[in-house]
Formats: C-alpha cells, structure tokens, sequence
C-alpha cells in the first residue's frame, strides 16, 4: 500500500535490518528505495535490493561526499545503475549548512545529473541552504533534467515548490510536514498538485510526529502518508494509491 520513496537501511542504526523490513511489511509498506550517499552506501543498496523483494536502491553521492567523486567512482555508479533494482541517482545536490567546498559540490551535481541523463534514469536532489544554486544549475542543465526528478524531503515555502515544479519535478515530502511548526511545508504540501507528490523518511533520520527524537523507521511512511491525505482531504487509501503510481511514473523501474 505505502512506497518510502528514500531512506537510509544500510545505516549503522539500523543492526537487524531483516527486523525492519519486517516491521515496515506488517504496517503495509510494500516497497522502499535505498538511497546511495558515496560509494560503499551504493554498493549496500544493490545488495540490500538482491536480499529482500520490496527493496529498490538509487547510487550517488551526497553533496558532503563531493569531495570522493572521482572517475574511477563514476565509472562503477555507471555500472550499477544498469543493475535491474535500482531506479535513480541520489542522493545528489548541494548542502551549505556545513563547510563542504561548494564549487566542488556544484561541479559533482552537475556531473551526476548528466549521469543520470546517460543512464535514462531520473534523480534524487537534496538541497539545504542552497535553492538559489540548485535551481540555477537545474536551468542550465535543463536538457539534461529531462527523465524527471525528486525533491527529497523537501522543506521549503510554496513559492521555490511551485519552481521545482515548474521544472518537471515531483516533490517529496518526509516526517517535517508532520512538525507543528513546520507551516511553510504545510503550505508547499497542499499547493503541490497529487499527482506529483512521493513519500518518504530519511531513515534512520526525521521521524514524524507523534515519533520525532527515536530513530525513524520506513514504516513511518504510512504516518507522513496519512498526515498527507488528511491535508488533501482525500481518502487514505485512495491517497496511498496515488503516491504509489506516481512513484512508478517517475521510478519506471519499478516493479
């Protein structure tokens, strides 16, 4: 019924991850992506998808990982992205908040995208602190961006939701719509149309309300998705189904 579109399941926080598929299938989950951040988390994916059935995996490397692209790398995240599982490239982007060389940031996003472009596949952005550049680079890059992309748990206004839409994008929402405070994605969660809308965790990471501070789970996504449909009004299963053919749409991999 429910899809997390991106967590985290190699995470060291998770030391029986057989115990967490089988957590997040009892709560009507079917289906999660593994999300790559370097190298080895990559590689972790694909043999997380060759281990468990509901399990699909994207490779890349986060903005704080820049620094370890190489060729050498880039030639293997070619080779798994032809792997019959995995279903994007991501996470990439930009991440001001800490101290991560950005011209070096700038110049891995924008190769991962044309990655992502070669291999006919779309991609998973994580931008923090950093919409002004990301847009830039996505506009001029626009003929690359064509396969499509996610926002990954996204947690800006209605205004920058309403350029990545304009983009093409499809927008992910994780435990922050669930944040009392969180008014701002509130709004860009019921301005974003229901046909471009995904769900997700980050997991082990944002655990949604009534959860926030323990170690967030793929099965919280029924949580985010519920919270979702009852802001769309809209009927929870009728919603769930929803999000899951739009996964499919973007994800064409997906079984």
């Amino acid at each position: 019924m429910y899809i997390d579109t991106h967590c985290h399941l190699d995470d060291e926080k998770f030391s029986d991850v057989k115990e967490e598929v089988n957590k997040y299938l009892a709560a009507g989950v079917d289906t999660v992506i593994n999300a790559g951040y370097n190298l080895a988390s990559s590689e972790n994916g694909k043999k997380l998808s060759e281990k468990f059935t509901s399990v699909y995996f994207a490779v890349g490397f986060h903005p704080s990982d820049s620094a370890y692209y190489d060729d050498i790398a880039e030639k293997r995240l070619i080779e798994l992205a032809a792997e019959k599982k995995c279903v994007a490239i991501g996470e990439i982007g930009l991440d001001y908040h800490w101290d991560y060389d950005k011209t070096i940031q700038k110049e891995i996003f924008e190769r991962q995208l044309y990655l992502a472009y070669k291999a006919g596949l779309p991609f998973c952005i994580h931008s923090r602190e950093a919409t002004k550049d990301t847009l830039d680079i996505l506009k001029s890059n626009k003929k690359y961006i064509e396969r499509g992309g996610v926002m990954h748990c996204f947690s800006g206004s209605k205004e920058t939701c309403a350029e990545y839409l304009d983009l093409g994008l499809y927008i992910a929402f994780g435990g922050v719509v669930t944040f009392k405070n969180s008014v701002n994605v509130k709004e860009a969660a019921a301005f974003t149309p229901t046909d471009r809308i995904l769900t997700e965790t980050d997991s082990p990471y944002m655990s949604p309300e009534p959860k926030r501070g323990r170690v967030n789970s793929p099965e919280n996504v029924a949580i985010v998705c519920d919270y979702l449909s009852a802001l769309k009004n809209a009927d929870k299963t009728d919603f769930a189904e929803q999000v899951k053919n739009n996964a499919k749409r973007l994800f064409v991999k997906l079984k």
